[in-house]
């Protein structure tokens, strides 16, 4: 029997099937290219909304398709998240009548997603100060009581649904140059890396994470999967101190860059795509522009996507960034 230690990777035909699968159940978002960003960038700026999504979030093209591929009915769902990911199960659980249990952390939570998974008729478990030590509260709860644990990035079917943003960005800028994509566990990046270099392999695909949570990126440039011993960044989408081990196998081997961006850089982001872009988004989806600013000489000309992951954004942590 395979462990989850030696679970492999999606392949591109398994993007192409998730594809098939959750296009019956969820939208296709809208590629925009922004004027204004496109002049102050000096490149062709677009930006992927999948702030649209039912939940205001990528993740939920995962959920769904891998609680959709659940052979068993009886089945209750256990995950760890701070918001987006525990939604996306949500929603896929509601849509396939599966229970689901959420574990969250009790301290510096998001509570309109906390509210949000509740609505979806997700349980959440408040625990721990972060992510992590949810995490490890959820492991420890799916061990004891045999319930199907559902982590937030190694999950192949994850990794796929998610891989289908990159599907409709090539159907949408076939010639795209650079695609940028936030990274807090790492499917939205390991899963756009995948379709690219099928598709077209000179495309290159960035990964941004927060200076003040940059667990991934030193598993990238040290390629080992070692926790980091901080995690204070406000922005919960990109917040985490330990790396997955089959996100960073896609991206050692496809990723072609990976920075880190400041909060403050992030809160700068939300703010333009508010004025310029005229979107609502959080701080991970704010990410790839912020990423793109700190690029800005080595993207002049290009073609640029940047993934906006979500929008879920307390009204109030909005509003401050704008007093």
């Amino acid at each position: 029997m395979q462990t989850r230690t030696e679970i492999q990777p999606p392949s591109f035909p398994d993007v192409v099937a998730a594809r098939s699968f959750i296009s019956s159940y969820l939208p296709r978002t809208p590629l925009i290219r922004i004027p204004k960003l496109s002049e102050a960038l000096d490149c062709d700026y677009y930006a992927k909304l999948e702030s649209l999504q039912p939940t205001g979030a990528f993740k939920v093209r995962g959920g769904v398709n891998l609680v959709g591929s659940l052979n068993s009915d009886d089945v209750t769902l256990v995950t760890a998240s701070t918001g987006n990911h525990g939604q996306s199960i949500g929603y896929a659980g509601r849509l396939f009548n599966k229970r689901v249990i959420v574990y969250a952390p009790a301290e510096n939570v998001n509570e309109m997603k906390m509210q949000a998974m509740r609505d979806l008729g997700a349980e959440v478990r408040l625990h721990g100060r972060d992510f992590d030590e949810a995490r490890l509260e959820t492991e420890r709860v799916a061990s004891e009581e045999g319930l199907r644990y559902v982590h937030s990035a190694n999950e192949p079917h994850l990794i796929a649904g998610v891989g289908t943003i990159g599907l409709e960005i090539f159907e949408d800028l076939p010639d795209v140059d650079v695609i940028i994509a936030p990274a807090g566990g790492g499917s939205c990046a390991s899963g756009n890396c995948i379709v690219a270099k099928h598709l077209n392999p000179k495309a290159r695909v960035i990964a941004v994470q927060s200076t003040e949570a940059p667990a991934m990126w030193h598993a990238w440039r040290n390629h080992n999967l070692d926790s980091y011993p901080t995690m204070n960044t406000e922005h919960e989408g990109l917040a985490s101190r330990t790396p997955f081990a089959l996100t960073n196998k896609v991206l050692w081997s496809l990723l072609d860059d990976f920075l880190l961006v400041t909060d403050e850089e992030i809160n700068e982001a939300i703010r333009l795509l508010a004025r310029d872009g005229k979107q609502i988004v959080e701080g991970a989806g704010a990410a790839s522009l912020a990423g793109a600013i700190k690029l800005r000489d080595e993207l002049r000309g290009k073609k640029v996507v940047g993934i906006v992951s979500g929008g879920n954004i307390p009204p109030e942590r909005f509003a401050r960034l704008f007093a």
